[in-house]
């Protein structure tokens, strides 16, 4: 049965949007949504610029994403990022295959992510919704989530510049801060990306907000009756599967 439940240097690249196979979805966000376009986030976020990107139904990590951010000098800007953070120090971009999330818990204290949250590199990564697997006898079955609104989803993000040597151009990556569950998530997965209320976007990405005790409060489980939920295909769990199709809800049980 279908069910319901309730700033980096100028020259900076990101890694073009790319599918991958089956990717390991033990933590949480592994898989999301962008099917909303470039006009959505200037007027949503007030942004002074944005990149192009096409909309996508299964992204994966290390695919190139949206990532709002605020500059130094305090522009909201929109730009594309590798989806898996690699630090400065890492010998190699590959870092970022296992650092798409980062737990709120400790963001601040791991060495793969303690240096961008030390330089106030918080970011917002937009999402249409997310997919989580909850465990069941037939094995993982995917659902999918997002507002009951229909607004887009608002990730809470750290984001990094990297370069193999000073020669190298900077390639951006970025990872979603991930937490524990709310009431509606907790039956399907017992981790949640940190969606942040609209109130809370502005000290989230102001780089000026340098004491972690003001932020820490945001990484919180957002309230249950703001998001909806429902099983969909397991099409969705091969990384190279597309279309508004994966979001459907599953038909009813004969």
């Amino acid at each position: 049965m279908c069910r319901r439940v309730g700033g980096p240097p100028p020259g900076a690249r990101a890694a073009p949007p790319a599918g991958g196979g089956h990717v390991n979805m033990q933590g949480m966000c592994g898989r999301y949504v962008v099917a909303y376009d470039p006009q959505t986030l200037v007027a949503g976020f007030s942004l002074t610029r944005v990149v192009p990107f096409p909309r996508r139904w299964n992204v994966t990590p290390q695919s190139g994403v949206p990532v709002v951010h605020e500059t130094k000098e305090g522009e909201r800007i929109a730009e594309l990022m590798r989806w898996g953070l690699v630090p400065h120090w890492a010998k190699d971009e590959k870092f970022g295959r296992r650092t798409f999330n980062a737990r709120s818990e400790t963001a601040a204290t791991l060495p793969s992510f303690r240096d961008a949250w030390r330089k106030c590199h918080r970011c917002i990564i937009p999402a249409s919704g997310f997919y989580e697997w909850q465990a069941t006898a037939d094995g993982k079955q995917p659902w999918y989530i997002s507002r009951r609104d229909g607004e887009p989803l608002v990730m809470a993000g750290l984001f990094e510049a990297w370069r193999p040597d000073e020669s190298a151009e900077w390639l951006l990556t970025c990872c979603v801060i991930t937490t524990t569950p709310n009431a509606l998530t907790a039956p399907i997965h017992d981790r949640m990306p940190v969606l942040l209320a609209q109130a809370d976007w502005a000290a989230w990405l102001n780089r000026g907000v340098q004491d972690a005790q003001a932020v820490t409060p945001l990484l919180r489980p957002c309230p249950p009756d703001w998001l909806q939920a429902w099983p969909v295909s397991r099409a969705v769990s091969r990384g190279t599967t597309e279309g508004a199709a994966l979001i459907e809800p599953l038909p009813p049980a004969a």
